[in-house]
């Protein structure tokens, strides 16, 4: 299905009756990921899982976006459904959104149950070897932008960001590759503690990209500001802990979300 917001046409999938679940899926990925979980829990909830703009079948947006503009979308997108409370469920970069949702005064609807799955939003520590190639790209970034240079060489520092990013930074297009600079270097530990909804944390033990020192961190916050927290460490699991042990984690979702009971 597609909805149009703010000029963007949106693609998402609904099913189910009762209570609102809304999916965000992670850096790169798409709704589709959430369809064995949209499964298991729309017999007691009407689940909206969408490609968040930018990804998946959606419109990029117009601009490069930061992690603040996409929370105001979710906002109008959930604004679209006849609800006055929801459960939140965010996997890595949905995992920030939520996070971000949750510092947003005035929110048109109560946010019932949060459920982070292996969430963004920590600033790693850099290592010395990656500090030094920040300090380089900065100074390549630097000579390449003289007058002079930037004639003789128009696509150096792109072609060198292209070389030296990640795989997501080169698999996306140029707007993509904005909103993801903004996104990781935006450190949201600080907003953890005004998480005032019920929170589960799942984490696969093998994760690389968001560490489970992370959820360990997020765990700690959290509580910290009196809110009901909980940490599920999935055993063998890396990023995508729902997908590498799905029976598992559809097990611990619906007990959260006491479906079946």
């Amino acid at each position: 299905m597609t909805i149009e917001i703010d000029g963007l046409n949106i693609n998402y999938a609904i099913k189910g009756d009762g209570d609102y679940v809304f999916l965000l899926h992670g850096w790169g990925a798409n709704h589709q990921l959430f369809s064995p979980l949209a499964d298991g829990i729309s017999s007691r909830y009407t689940v909206v899982s969408l490609d968040l703009p930018g990804f998946g079948d959606s419109d990029e947006p117009g601009c490069v976006w930061d992690v603040s503009a996409y929370a105001r979308f979710m906002v109008r997108f959930i604004g679209h459904f006849p609800c006055d409370r929801v459960i939140l469920l965010g996997h890595s970069f949905g995992g920030r959104i939520i996070i971000k949702m949750s510092s947003m005064g005035d929110l048109p609807f109560s946010i019932d149950k949060i459920i982070l799955v292996d969430s963004a939003g920590i600033l790693p520590h850099r290592t010395f070897r990656q500090k030094a190639k920040v300090a380089l790209y900065k100074c390549g970034k630097a000579l390449f932008g003289l007058p002079p240079f930037a004639k003789l060489f128009p696509g150096a520092i792109e072609n060198y960001k292209s070389k030296m990013g990640s795989a997501d930074y080169r698999s996306a297009s140029g707007t993509m590759r904005g909103v993801l600079v903004k996104t990781v270097n935006e450190d949201l530990e600080p907003l953890l503690k005004n998480i005032r909804s019920q929170t589960l944390l799942i984490w696969g033990d093998q994760d690389t990209a968001t560490p489970l020192g992370d959820g360990v961190k997020m765990e700690k916050a959290i509580a910290g500001a009196g809110t009901d927290v909980g940490l599920v460490v999935l055993k063998g699991a890396g990023h995508y802990s729902f997908i590498d042990r799905q029976a598992a984690f559809l097990r611990v979702i619906c007990s959260f979300l006491k479906v079946g009971t």
